[in-house]
């Protein structure tokens, strides 16, 4: 078993209105805290801007502007250049963002952030899909996943962010499960001291949206890690891959049981899906070992 190295510092209060069991509460606790206090943050519509709170109130002790869905990375760009005329150059731009805000209607303003490298720290929350508006898929919604706009499964692949942003030669990019703390905070704190884009993308299974038990959302991560659907990867200046867990220890069935949203597959379904995180993998474990 796993130690976790944690002292929290106070930066997330309780009183917030997650769901019951949610993983993302536990997620932005470490994250707040591992940036510590001089930090800024920008959020978007999204779970996690519920999650903090509407002006005046908040469940954060960091300040945080809420912007648009579409603008997280301009705003965040926006916020730094403002603190560096101010002389706060190292005080940290933390934006906080969903997968639709990502991966979707945000994608423009995080690309154009990206190839200015501007220096923030960009967390994606990634539920897979749009969870806080009934459940529609997004692009980040994986391949045969029901959603409430893909009833029967969704007909396309989860889209490859982490190479998307690769591409545009950003000097730290990251997955990190809340089923494993120590990992996302050590990653958060890495990005911390980089200057430049970072982007961290956070595995969350949504209860509800998923169809996962209340007391089962870090099982299901620790599950997707350890099947290889989410691997825990680090990509440094686009090119340097490295797995923060190298060995793939089990099938997906035993991640597909976990949510009611894959109850449709049919045995042929699960055996594509296996095939499609077996040849992922494969490709992942050969840009490590080739150190690219």
């Amino acid at each position: 078993m796993e130690k976790i190295d944690y002292r929290d510092e106070g930066r997330f209060c309780s009183g917030h209105v997650a769901c019951a069991g949610c993983a993302e509460a536990i997620s932005m606790r470490v994250i707040l805290n591992a940036v510590g206090e001089d930090t800024v943050g920008v959020i978007v519509p999204s779970c996690t801007a519920v999650i903090l709170g509407g002006y005046p109130m908040s469940s954060t002790k960091t300040s945080f502007i809420h912007g648009t869905l579409e603008s997280a990375g301009a705003f965040a760009s926006g916020v730094k250049r403002a603190l560096r005329a101010q002389g706060r150059d190292d005080t940290t731009v933390l934006c906080l963002a969903g997968d639709g805000g990502t991966y979707d209607i945000g994608l423009q303003s995080l690309s154009s952030a990206a190839e200015r490298n501007e220096d923030i720290l960009y967390i994606c929350f990634d539920n897979e899909g749009y969870m806080n508006t009934g459940g529609q898929k997004s692009s980040s919604t994986p391949h045969k996943a029901a959603t409430g706009s893909t009833p029967l499964g969704k007909p396309t692949r989860k889209k490859n962010m982490i190479e998307i942003l690769a591409a545009h030669r950003i000097p730290y990019i990251a997955t990190t499960s809340p089923s494993h703390l120590s990992d996302m905070a050590a990653k958060v704190k890495k990005a911390k001291s980089i200057r430049g884009t970072k982007v961290i993308f956070v595995l969350i299974p949504c209860l509800p949206g998923w169809g996962v038990a209340e007391n089962a959302a870090v099982k299901t991560a620790r599950l997707g890690v350890e099947a290889g659907v989410f691997p825990l990867i680090e990509v440094e200046g686009g090119v340097k891959y490295s797995l923060t867990v190298d060995q793939k220890t089990r099938r997906i069935d035993d991640y597909l049981g976990e949510q009611k949203r894959y109850n449709h597959l049919s045995d042929e379904d699960r055996r594509e899906l296996q095939e499609e995180v077996d040849d992922t993998w494969a490709r992942l474990l050969a840009r490590a070992e080739a150190g690219e």
